[in-house]
């Protein structure tokens, strides 16, 4: 009898001769793989939440791959099915809520401080139906909320520790904006958009909290320390960071990130594949 396991995350891809083929990771109880179909064209199934195995998987130095008609596809799993639980979703809005709340207890800008309640408010609805990337993390509908919330959780958690002044509320809120372009730069499925090769989700991001502290009346050395979080949140230009961090509030938000970032990468990596974003093998 074939393993079965659950498609929980799909991108599309082009080989060099212009194939195209299906970056499936898949899960059961026991283990996470990440399989390339090849042939598979990108409205073709297997989609999100569908069971499917496989007769023959081949595995180069860590890289598993298959041909279509090696793959067979099951039904899509309902709350029924025991693989059902494993597809990643979106938090609750109590959880949410929860969590906002004890951040602004931190916080004594009371100009900043319904900024932070208004937007946390007006952004859980969109964040909970992007990912927050393609395939390397949190690259499923809500993982942009999963992502947000994990960093402002961490936060939490940090900041009574830290024995520096800093401000919270910018970290709070360079948390809150720091993917906020990535509603436009992906659709729901997690293809990409124009936005992300014209304009990309840092300058999106950046620029919305720009205007939004702007038209709030917010001091104008304010502002650049807020959005310098955003603009440095991913820590080196080797990672396509237009500046560097060089607050303590810059620094922590963008440490925060890479955790969330390469823990989630790392849960999503079977045992002992090699994964590209974090030049290593992962081994569980």
């Amino acid at each position: 009898m074939l393993t079965e396991y659950l498609v929980v995350n799909r991108s599309n891809a082009v080989t060099r001769t212009g194939s195209p083929y299906a970056i499936l990771k898949v899960a059961n109880e026991t283990e996470t793989i990440n399989v390339n179909v090849w042939d598979v064209m990108p409205q073709a199934a297997p989609v999100v939440g569908q069971v499917v195995s496989f007769r023959i998987l081949k595995d180069n130095a860590g890289k598993k791959s298959c041909s279509l008609t090696d793959m067979s596809l099951g039904p899509i799993a309902d709350e029924g099915h025991p693989l059902y639980n494993l597809l990643p979703r979106p938090i609750g809005r109590a959880v949410w809520d929860g969590t906002i709340e004890c951040l602004t207890k931190f916080c004594h800008d009371a100009q900043l401080i319904p900024v932070i309640r208004d937007f946390a408010d007006r952004l859980f609805k969109p964040y909970s139906q992007y990912p927050a990337a393609t395939s390397v993390h949190h690259a499923y509908p809500g993982g942009l909320l999963n992502h947000t919330h994990q960093m402002l959780h961490m936060f939490e958690g940090l900041y009574p520790c830290l024995p520096y002044p800093i401000k919270p509320e910018r970290c709070i809120l360079a948390i809150l904006f720091h993917d906020y372009g990535k509603v436009y730069e992906y659709n729901r499925q997690g293809e990409p958009t124009q936005d992300m090769y014209l304009l990309g989700h840092i300058y999106l991001s950046a620029h919305k909290l720009h205007n939004v502290l702007d038209e709030k009346g917010v001091d104008e050395d304010e502002v650049k320390r807020i959005v310098h979080c955003v603009l440095a949140h991913h820590g080196t230009r080797e990672f396509g960071s237009p500046v560097l961090p060089c607050t303590q509030e810059a620094s922590i938000v963008s440490y925060l990130d890479n955790i969330s970032a390469k823990t989630d990468t790392m849960e999503g990596t079977g045992d002992m594949e090699y994964s590209a974003p974090l030049s290593t093998h992962v081994v569980k």
